[in-house]
């Protein structure tokens, strides 16, 4: 929970202020005075990172909208104009293009911390689930902004994405035309597009306030996994995070300004700079690469509505760990076999996005195969059962004790999941 906020107002005008509205004893309490588990690491860092990127990508977007024309004749040359005519506008359509892959590497990273420690446990399940449904609201977000250059990425990406929806017996065909807006992929479905991506990073910025929300009632893991039992086990929020968050975030900024200075368009792709045309077919379409793996899985399946059930079970699966994954022990730390098997399966992860970049030929077709089995099989056999038979390690008896004899175990194995499990 939200620490007690000491918060006194100096002035009239502030007590006034604070006895009808108290906001600022709010933002005291939640991020100045905010207990945190002493023991946190840097891989905690990315939820801030990524409040950061939310608002930049908010803020760039927001600006790139008053110079867009969202209409399939203009569209292609409003972003040259951007490109060309705007002042800054270059930096500006850099930073929101990269910003969406930095966006995705610092969630990816997120997500995998949250795996790896167990952050999906009781009680934190509700806050998981807020975490999965904003990572959805990302991945439509990602690909409706990926179709607005109207490039022929752009153009034949929304054609096979939005034509997957047609495999759903009963009302696929229907709930693809209402995508369409028509019956083919036209100025209806650009101007359908741009509203939803519009739209959707406001409804994100809602939801990351329910998840924030929802981390201040739980409270946040640590690299232990064991609970907060006295004072001696954290630390306020203010000046320890808020210093540690900080220089994680210019480190990360530092590396999201090589990609928008110096490699801009390393993560696109050429044929997005040539404008969209219904009578010629790229030779290979591939979606930007934070979908990859999933479009891996998705062309591993022969039938087209079993390759759809597998794409959006694949992403799906994220949201019943916490039901999944019965081990009493939440960090990875103290699992040795479930780290063995979580490595194995962030491999998996990467070889998949790296076969969702290749032609399906030839043995890619194969070794996606292979991997998408492996993807389900660890969810729904391994990761049930290492939560059966897996012996953890000797928990510390508190968080204070793992940073001040990080060395020196305290329980048996025996204690250590009764420690858990409280």
């Amino acid at each position: 929970m939200s620490g007690q906020s000491t918060y006194i107002p100096k002035s009239d005008l502030a007590r006034w202020f604070e006895s009808r509205l108290p906001l600022i004893g709010l933002i005291h309490s939640s991020f100045i005075v905010f207990p945190n588990p002493r023991n946190l690491n840097y891989w905690w860092t990315f939820g801030g990172i990524l409040a950061f990127m939310l608002m930049a990508q908010i803020v760039t977007g927001v600006v790139l909208v008053m110079h867009y024309t969202p209409e399939t004749t203009m569209a292609f040359d409003s972003v040259e104009h951007i490109m060309r005519d705007v002042n800054y506008g270059w930096l500006l359509r850099y930073a929101h293009a990269n910003g969406a892959s930095m966006f995705f590497i610092a969630v990816y990273i997120h997500m995998f911390r949250g795996f790896y420690y167990g952050s999906y446990k009781a009680p934190r399940e509700v806050l998981w689930l807020l975490g999965v449904v904003i990572y959805l609201l990302m991945m439509a977000t990602g690909f409706m902004g990926y179709v607005l250059p109207w490039g022929q990425m752009s153009f034949w990406g929304a054609t096979v994405i939005t034509s997957l929806f047609s495999a759903i017996p009963v009302v696929g065909n229907s709930i693809t035309t209402w995508l369409w807006g028509g019956y083919s992929v036209d100025n209806a479905t650009l101007n359908r597009f741009f509203s939803l991506h519009y739209l959707l990073p406001f409804m994100i910025l809602g939801v990351v306030i329910l998840h924030i929300w929802a981390l201040h009632v739980a409270g946040p893991g640590n690299p232990v996994g064991v609970e907060k039992k006295s004072p001696k086990d954290t630390l306020a929020f203010h000046p320890y995070f808020t210093v540690k968050d900080g220089f994680a975030l210019v480190c990360f900024l530092i590396f999201y300004a090589w990609f928008v200075f110096y490699i801009p368009n390393f993560l696109g792709d050429a044929d997005n700079y040539i404008e969209a045309n219904p009578l010629q077919t790229p030779v290979h379409i591939v979606p930007e690469w934070y979908y990859l793996p999933f479009y891996a899985i998705l062309r591993s399946i022969p039938s087209k509505l079993g390759g759809v059930i597998a794409m959006f079970g694949a992403i799906m699966l994220f949201a019943f760990l916490p039901w999944l994954d019965r081990s009493p022990v939440r960090s990875g730390n103290y699992r040795p076999i479930f780290k063995i098997f979580f490595w194995i399966f962030v491999a998996v992860t990467l070889a998949l996005g790296y076969i969702g970049s290749q032609p399906p030929e030839g043995n890619m077709v194969l070794y996606g195969q292979l991997l998408t089995a492996y993807y389900f099989i660890f969810f729904l056999v391994i990761l049930p059962l290492i939560g059966l038979f897996e012996t953890p390690l000797p928990l510390p008896a508190s968080i204070a004790e793992s940073v001040l004899s990080p060395v020196k175990p305290a329980t048996t194995p025996a204690a250590a999941t009764s420690s858990a499990e409280h």
